[in-house]
């Protein structure tokens, strides 16, 4: 029997990468560091501090550590949150538009 990730339509990338999420539902857009964990053409991953609501509006920035590559800038919701430890969350962030 195939595994749940077996049954993905896109393939994801492991990553480990520093990103910016500022949330678009608050009035004051807050700021917050975290870290992608993978990325798929439909969604991605990120690693906090602290958790988020599901269904809040965020945009992610990843910077390119390459000058000739072009950061990533994106638009989605929060699907799925899972506490690792007691300081540590993992955020699934549905892609609805790519800047």
């Amino acid at each position: 029997m195939l595994s749940y990730d077996d049954k993905r339509d896109f393939y994801r990338m492991m990553v480990n990468s520093d990103v910016t999420v500022t949330i678009i539902d608050d009035e004051a857009n807050s700021t917050l560091l975290a870290t992608c964990r993978d990325l798929s053409a439909t969604g991605l991953a990120i690693e906090m501090s602290h958790p988020l609501a599901l269904n809040t509006l965020v945009k992610v920035n990843i910077d390119s550590a390459n000058n000739g590559v072009q950061s990533l800038n994106v638009k989605g919701k929060v699907v799925r949150v899972t506490e690792e430890t007691s300081d540590s969350y993992l955020i699934g962030i549905n892609i609805s538009e790519i800047d």
